[in-house]
């Protein structure tokens, strides 16, 4: 019996570049929350970029944002059911050793705000106004004001790979590293599969009862926990070997429940 469905964002709802979620999603969230399964979005974005995305049912659904590492129960706002904060030291010489590399920018996550140094105005724009981030820009990471709970740092233009073999080696021992798209590499104390624990905790739900769509390996430890795990066919053939129930598009599965 499934009582849950956690779905990634980006790559998995949001295909081929889309920007907006398919309205026939909003239809099968709406249809199955009437007969008692939830369905919670689960991605690295941000509290409000997510509540944006999925306005005609945010006030019905649980969040997992920023990777799992602040989870947001049903309401408007919810009630935040979890929070995973990085040592602040730690955290802070990580986002200046990504302020030195060159051309990669660095986000820094409190519980609904990004704070950014940005080195291009593009930069700014692209986390206000295409990720809808409610966004800072602070001088330097130790003007941020709050706890922070995730780290991310931005690689355009084909640099990636080479930031990952510089970052994860050196920062794998303090947090969770992982690959988040295309241009994004995160680190948090938290991953997926974390605050999908701490979200059916609160809920009274199994694990077991849960169904979980993904598509790249921060979604790994949310899948690898769940009932139900898909994957869609687009991902990497590692995560193939690893998670064989493949799908095209979520709504063909969510249409069978």
């Amino acid at each position: 019996m499934i009582r849950l469905i956690a779905s990634d964002i980006d790559g998995t709802l949001l295909l081929n570049g889309a920007k907006d979620i398919p309205p026939e999603i909003f239809r099968h969230i709406q249809r199955l929350r009437n007969k008692g399964i939830l369905f919670c979005p689960a991605s690295g974005r941000q509290y409000q970029s997510l509540r944006t995305l999925f306005a005609p049912v945010a006030d019905q659904a649980p969040f997992l944002c920023e990777n799992g590492a602040v989870v947001y129960g049903p309401g408007s706002p919810g009630p935040i059911l979890s929070k995973t904060v990085m040592d602040r030291a730690q955290a802070e010489t990580l986002c200046r050793e990504i302020l030195a590399l060159e051309g990669v920018e660095v986000l820094i996550s409190g519980v609904n705000t990004s704070y950014i140094c940005p080195k291009t105005a593009d930069y700014e724009n692209q986390i206000r106004w295409f990720l809808g981030n409610h966004a800072t820009v602070i001088p330097s990471p130790e003007a941020v004001p709050e706890d922070i709970i995730k780290v991310s740092a931005y690689c355009p233009g084909g640099i990636l790979e080479p930031v990952r073999q510089r970052l994860f080696p050196v920062w794998e021992g303090a947090f969770r590293c992982a690959v988040a798209g295309a241009a994004w590499l995160d680190f948090t104390l938290a991953d997926k599969g974390l605050g999908l624990e701490q979200l059916c905790r609160s809920l009274g739900i199994a694990l077991s009862e849960v169904m979980a769509f993904g598509d790249n390996f921060n979604d790994l430890p949310m899948l690898e926990r769940v009932g139900q795990p898909y994957l869609m066919e687009s991902a990497a053939p590692e995560l193939r070997a690893r998670i064989p129930r493949l799908c095209r598009r979520v709504a063909d599965i969510l249409e069978t429940l």
